[in-house]
C-alpha cells in the first residue's frame, strides 16, 4: 500500500463505524460492482464451500481448535 493509501486508511479509522461502513460500501460498489453483485458473489462462494463440506472435500474444524491453531483465546 502506498504512503497515501496508508494515510487515508488511518484517517478513515478515526471515523465513526457508520461512516466507515458507508465508505466501505461505496468503495466496493465502485471497484467490484454493485452491492447486489458483491452479495451474489458471496452467496455463490458460501454455496460452493457448503458443497465441498457435504462432498467430504473440506474438513470442518471446531472453533476452539481453530483459535488454538491461530494462537488466540476462544471468545466467550
Amino acid at each position: 500500500m502506498s504512503a497515501e493509501g496508508k494515510r487515508i486508511l488511518e484517517e478513515a479509522r478515526a471515523l465513526s463505524p457508520e461512516e466507515r461502513r458507508s465508505i466501505g460500501l461505496e468503495l466496493l460498489e465502485d471497484d467490484d460492482g454493485t452491492l447486489e453483485e458483491v452479495e451474489q458473489a458471496w452467496i455463490a462462494e458460501v454455496e460452493r464451500r457448503m458443497a465441498d463440506v457435504r462432498a467430504g472435500r473440506s474438513e470442518l474444524i471446531p472453533l476452539a481448535k481453530a483459535m488454538q491453531m491461530l494462537g488466540k483465546r476462544q471468545p466467550p
